[in-house]
């Protein structure tokens, strides 16, 4: 797999022209959802170098990243005569770049395609590490492949359209990126940044350094047979937390949260995240070492910030069900990435049903 150039860019127009010149191409799509295109699509549709680009819209949120909207993406390009020469730009969070390289990576077996993230989340993640994919039977991310874009731009110039719930979002990813990476001072200034006031120019370059750990370990496993497995920590719980609120949210057709909740509904990727972090924290100090202060200054972070999902423990029978379809599984024994220690990574972990309910049992009654 193409190593992605990353881009952090100062002035949007100038590094979005460069990366499309790169990319000889016959046509151009721009695929956004529907905020991106209200929000984002604006600032870029002046840009001589997407003069001609066709502009493909698909629903926003999660609930969307479905094979429906994935065909029809790809009806848009058929009907666009787009060729195994065009170019995909993929305009917004990690939804559409999600979604978007999926297409882009199958359609005609393969186009280019470049990543304009628009959400922190998206910046700091989805967009970079070439994982794309729809949800599907009501799992996470359950089909897709690895296809890296040709360039990902990240400009924070869009992270003052976002509202705090996806500044949260992106956040929880940067927080685990702090608790993988073996440098301590990025856990610590993540758990003291004012997320209520923040200071961009800091949270630039706090997402600099994020990107990098992130980049760092894709670049030495690109398709996640090893140490890759490593940015997964919180995800095993986190995912399954993740589908549980989405079944919650098909079953009762409300955008609405529950009074029970503290939490954006539907929830937002980042904030399961955070949740399966406690989760995989408190493993870590049960099963591998982790230093409880260490946990409980992580923990305490994530309960003033994120509030909680309401679960009781008739919801742990689903919530396991779940956790059985990671695609880290092996030989049927759920997987987890656990630490012995900030920066000390322990993958292909496994614990009983018990440790997995006691873990549970935690989350639910804080620290």
């Amino acid at each position: 797999m193409e190593k992605q150039k990353v881009i952090h860019s100062t002035c949007l127009e100038p590094a979005v022209a460069s990366a499309v010149a790169e990319c000889e191409h016959d046509r151009t799509f721009i695929l956004v959802d529907e905020t991106t295109s209200r929000l984002c699509l604006p600032v870029v549709a002046g840009f001589d170098c997407l003069r001609d680009a066709e502009v493909i819209t698909i629903g926003a949120t999660d609930e969307h990243k479905t094979l429906d909207s994935l065909a029809h993406v790809w009806t848009s390009l058929q009907q666009g005569g787009a060729t195994r020469h065009s170019l995909m730009v993929n305009l917004g969070g990690g939804m559409v770049t999600d979604l978007g390289g999926f297409a882009a990576a199958t359609f005609k077996r393969g186009l280019n395609y470049i990543n304009i993230p628009t959400t922190l989340l998206a910046m700091v993640d989805a967009s970079v590490g070439g994982k794309t994919g729809i949800n599907f039977g009501g799992l996470k991310n359950e089909v897709g492949v690895f296809s890296t874009a040709r360039s990902v731009i990240l400009d924070t110039t869009f992270l003052r359209t976002l509202d705090h719930e996806n500044i949260l979002s992106g956040y929880a990813e940067m927080l685990k990126h702090g608790l993988i990476s073996p440098d301590r001072s990025m856990w610590a200034e993540l758990l003291t940044f004012a997320l209520d006031v923040p200071d961009y120019h800091q949270l630039s370059r706090m997402l600099e350094d994020s990107v990098k750990v992130k980049e760092r370990i894709v670049e030495q496993d690109p398709t996640e047979q090893g140490l890759r497995k490593a940015l997964n920590l919180g995800h095993t719980v986190g995912h399954a937390f993740e589908s549980l609120a989405l079944r919650r949210s098909l079953s009762t057709h409300t955008a609405h949260p529950s009074p029970l909740t503290s939490h954006p509904s539907p929830l937002l990727h980042g904030y399961a995240v955070a949740y399966g972090l406690i989760c995989e924290l408190y493993l870590s100090c049960v099963k591998t070492g982790f230093p409880t202060e260490t946990m409980r200054q992580t923990v305490n972070f994530i309960h003033e910030n994120y509030g909680r999902m309401d679960i009781t423990c008739d919801d742990y029978p689903a919530l396991l069900e779940l956790m059985t379809h990671d695609k880290k599984n092996v030989a049927g024994e759920i997987n987890f990435t656990l630490l012995g220690d900030i920066g000390d990574l322990r993958i292909n972990q496994t614990a009983t049903r018990r440790e997995i309910e006691e873990a549970l049992d935690f989350y639910r009654e804080g620290c």
